[in-house]
């Protein structure tokens, strides 16, 4: 038997329901390498052995393969945007409990500013975030609510003063805001996604997928919006075909479902 690559991708579909054949291979490839290298395994069929039987490697190797780049406010001027118009807009559609749904949110960066950014708008109660990633650890970590001081950069001062404790070189955001975000497992290209969204933000993720599967995620999207509701991508994203999936574009980053 020939141990390669499309027989890595198959076993790894077994074992995580991780579809690797949806990244872009010449990246993914790379990185996987790399961390094989890394642990001096010889070749893909100890490796997967390895992944079978080492819980430690196990976890690792599904931390390395999700991509977990994410700092609070990332790009400020599109959260000002949302700030200034976005959110006021839903709000006036939908009311004051809008149904938001941050996908692949990484180490809760995203989830955490959708709060902090909704809390000028309405009422802490009624803030209700669904944040969703594939990587376990990463929810953990995103649990803690724990970050350096490069992540919370471009948080506005006064709600750095207000929603952030330091603890030691790190810093530690307010339970308050760690209350309105309900975190679960989920994979974007296998799960079942929510329904009648009034936003979903997922930002620079799907750089990483293949077009196809890029396609297949911002149909999905388009489905599980609510009539009237946002799409909020990142700047190094753009959907080409966003007419026909039936989007309307507000703006580079911001995508509505017509009414």
């Amino acid at each position: 038997m020939t141990y390669d690559y499309e027989y890595f991708k198959k076993e790894v579909l077994a074992l995580t329901a991780i579809d690797l054949s949806c990244y872009k291979e010449k990246q993914m490839k790379r990185r996987i390498d790399t961390l094989i290298a890394k642990h001096r395994i010889d070749g893909y069929d100890k490796y997967i052995h390895g992944l079978k039987t080492d819980k430690e490697l196990f976890e690792e190797f599904v931390s390395y393969i999700t991509i977990n780049v994410s700092e609070f406010y990332r790009n400020p001027e599109q959260w000002k945007l949302m700030d200034g118009q976005v959110i006021p807009e839903l709000i006036k559609k939908f009311g004051n409990s809008l149904k938001i749904w941050s996908a692949a949110c990484s180490t809760g960066d995203e989830p955490y500013s959708l709060v902090m950014a909704l809390s000028k708008h309405v009422p802490m109660l009624n803030i209700r975030i669904f944040a969703t990633d594939l990587d376990k650890q990463i929810i953990a970590k995103a649990k803690m609510g724990l970050y350096n001081s490069k992540s919370i950069q471009a948080v506005p001062d006064d709600m750095k003063k207000k929603y952030f404790t330091q603890v030691g070189p790190s810093f530690k955001v307010a339970d308050e805001i760690k209350a309105r975000v309900e975190f679960k497992e989920h994979n974007l290209l296998k799960d079942t996604y929510p329904t009648g969204c009034h936003m979903i933000v997922c930002r620079n993720v799907l750089i990483y997928f293949t077009e196809e599967a890029k396609d297949e995620v911002f149909r999905k999207f388009f489905r599980s919006l609510a009539p009237g509701g946002v799409l909020f991508i990142g700047s190094t994203e753009q959907i080409v075909n966003y007419k026909e999936i039936g989007f309307e574009r507000k703006n580079s980053f911001f995508y509505q479902k017509p009414v």
